[in-house]
């Protein structure tokens, strides 16, 4: 039997980080999270490009315009989506995820999921680098095994050496320190 694993070396990949404006305090810290997330796994500073949106509800359009461009192996999208007292955060945060899964079945490149939707600000600064970790960070995680992991697929590398425990493919790349 054979498994595929995506491990985390990043040496190459370049990486596109769609990260919302709004909600600014929470969503800078993300993308703290996020960069230091790629650089710890080798991604080149100079091979991430980052796009700021007005809100998390443009975050899939841009996503998929840089996922389309042939210029990145990856797209992360970052926001905070933060309960309010309408129902406005359900249609944002049920259009956001839908479209950048979306966007990732129609261009083929991972676009990665980094949106908190939280109750309260308190829930969403304690995954934005407090008690809770940063999901920035875990994000560019995520992005960089689905790039590697899809590249495996793709040239059908498929080998003995391809069976390793998740921990040693995973953590041999980079790293695990959480920012």
């Amino acid at each position: 039997m054979n498994e595929i694993i995506g491990t985390l070396q990043g040496n190459g990949i370049r990486a596109a980080v769609v990260v919302s404006r709004f909600n600014e305090t929470v969503t800078n810290k993300l993308l703290e999270g996020a960069l230091k997330g790629l650089e710890q796994c080798g991604v080149n500073k100079n091979e991430v490009t980052i796009a700021r949106v007005p809100g998390a509800f443009e975050i899939p359009i841009v996503a998929k315009k840089l996922a389309s461009s042939g210029n990145f192996d990856t797209v992360i999208c970052l926001g905070a989506v933060i309960r309010g007292e309408t129902s406005h955060f359900d249609y944002v945060s049920n259009e956001v995820s839908s479209g950048i899964a979306r966007v990732s079945y129609e261009t083929g490149i991972p676009t990665i999921f980094g949106i908190l939707t939280t109750d309260n600000v308190e829930q969403a600064l304690d995954r934005s680098g407090g008690n809770k970790g940063n999901k920035g960070f875990d994000a560019a995680h995520a992005a960089i095994e689905m790039v590697n992991l899809l590249r495996k697929v793709d040239s059908a590398q498929l080998k003995s050496t391809d069976s390793v425990s998740i921990e040693e493919s995973l953590y041999n790349a980079c790293s695990n320190t959480i920012p």
